[in-house]
């Protein structure tokens, strides 16, 4: 794409296509590394302008991408006009994904959208193309000001959404949770859909107030930039609602996490046909050695891409072989693959060809969760790897690395510092990162776990003060 070019008469005649329609405002969001979207706002009749990339950024130490220094040039953002969307929920605005350059002329290190298309055109490289869907959950709660304010509850108190009270066990796929959320539910979806999205189902989940939303698959930077999309509508359609939406992972102690599963496949790049399916299996169970090989590829990374599949210190606090009262977690823990076998970090489902990464949680940077989940994957291809049998019970009693029923790699992270060091050593990160961005996501994570770690909770009080 060119950058910073000349404005042109097919840009002035977009822009007043747009006019048209009611736009009144474009956004072309860079992402920043926590996922959020960053843009300055231009009014329609300067949108040409945008287009051809007149809009400029100091964007590191502002947008969480990296530490910036006064001496050093600025970033233009070159909007994606395929990525277009009308905001269904306020027509005035119109948004575009936009790719950083430094300078105008090279892609910035810490431009996230670009480390994925780097990835795309390395698997193109080899032969494939990567497609990816995901099953998003979130909690949507009352707004918790609102709420500690009224019934002098304390900061940050999450109370949900759900009139009709606390189930037990759990409110999964319960008609009357999900209608309690309508308020919100029908809006959103019908958004989703008007953005090209294609929701086929949504459900309340195992916690009090927590919903997933399934819709269809696509390239696996068009997830991405959807998933960008989703973020900023759900937060903003709640708002509009006198709701709150989180997607941290582990909200309540008590409660179920909210994950994001990757369901992964690659495809054929000149044929576009799937090449995970293969009735000669010779265990059996219909796969090819290519989906296999991208299994073990995964399996052998996965320490380090719980960096980026789970990126916060709340993170780890999902990934737990139990909730508090001792019923399972549906969370992965052991970095194993199973058939159908919901406890593993990777299954193999039976209604689709695919394979589903549980350990990506909605926190994650959708770009930089897909960028090194399909290099690590890819790499098992090309070096033709094995992961043994599947797992066939369940991992959540597993006490050592001892393979059990099958393969096992390694235990997942039990922390962020142990998902950080493990991503600051394996080598493939560094193909997949530009150095100068690596570097920065490791001081940064490292300093998110330095803050953390340097607090002292109620728990601790609780627990020691009395202790000796």
């Amino acid at each position: 794409m060119d950058t910073v070019r000349e404005v042109t008469d097919e840009d002035r005649d977009w822009a007043r296509s747009l006019a048209a329609k009611g736009v009144e405002y474009v956004f072309a969001s860079f992402i920043d590394i926590t996922g959020r979207a960053k843009s300055k706002c231009v009014p329609i009749g300067r949108a040409g302008d945008l287009l051809a990339g007149h809009e400029r950024y100091t964007p590191r130490g502002i947008g969480n991408l990296g530490v910036m220094t006064p001496n050093e040039d600025e970033c233009v953002a070159m909007p994606d006009p395929e990525t277009l969307c009308i905001l269904p929920w306020d027509r005035r605005i119109a948004m575009m994904t936009a790719d950083l350059y430094f300078g105008g002329e090279k892609p910035f290190a810490h431009c996230t959208r670009s480390i994925l298309k780097r990835q795309v055109e390395a698997a193109k490289d080899a032969g494939f193309g990567m497609c990816l869907g995901v099953e998003p959950e979130l909690y949507i709660v009352q707004d918790p000001k609102q709420v500690a304010a009224a019934a002098d509850r304390p900061h940050g108190y999450l109370e949900p959404t759900a009139s009709s009270g606390q189930l037990r066990p759990s409110p999964a796929y319960d008609v009357e949770s999900t209608l309690d959320a309508m308020a919100f539910l029908d809006p959103i979806v019908k958004a989703m859909n008007e953005a090209g999205f294609g929701v086929f189902s949504f459900d309340h989940e195992g916690g009090d107030g927590q919903y997933e939303f399934d819709f269809d698959f696509a390239s696996a930077l068009q997830m991405a930039d959807r998933l960008t999309l989703f973020r900023l509508m759900v937060k903003q359609m709640a708002k509009q609602v006198g709701m709150f939406a989180t997607f941290m992972p582990k909200p309540y102690t008590e409660s179920w996490g909210s994950g994001a599963h990757f369901n992964m496949s690659l495809v054929d790049a000149n044929s576009g046909e799937n090449v995970f399916r293969d009735a000669d299996d010779e265990r059996g169970r219909g796969w090819s050695k290519i989906a296999y090989s991208f299994v073990a590829g995964i399996l052998r990374h996965a320490p380090a891409l719980a960096a980026v599949c789970t990126p916060t210190v709340n993170s780890f606090k999902r990934l737990q072989p139990r909730l508090a009262d001792g019923t399972v977690s549906w969370a992965p823990v052991w970095a194993a693959y199973g058939d159908n076998n919901r406890s593993c970090m990777l299954r193999l489902p039976r209604n689709r060809p695919c394979v589903e990464n549980r350990c990506v949680d909605s926190t994650a940077n959708p770009y930089l969760a897909a960028a090194f989940l399909f290099a690590a994957g890819i790499e098992g291809v090309t070096e033709g790897l094995d992961p043994g049998d599947p797992v066939g019970d369940i991992t959540y009693e597993w006490q050592s690395a001892a393979a059990r029923g099958g393969a096992v790699s390694s235990r997942l992270p039990r922390n962020l510092l142990e998902a950080i060091e493990a991503f600051d050593e394996d080598p493939l990160a560094a193909t997949v990162f530009p150095a100068d961005f690596k570097s920065t996501y490791v001081a940064m994570k490292l300093a998110e776990w330095n803050d953390y770690h340097a607090q002292v909770t109620d728990w601790e009080r609780d627990y020691f003060l009395r202790m000796s």
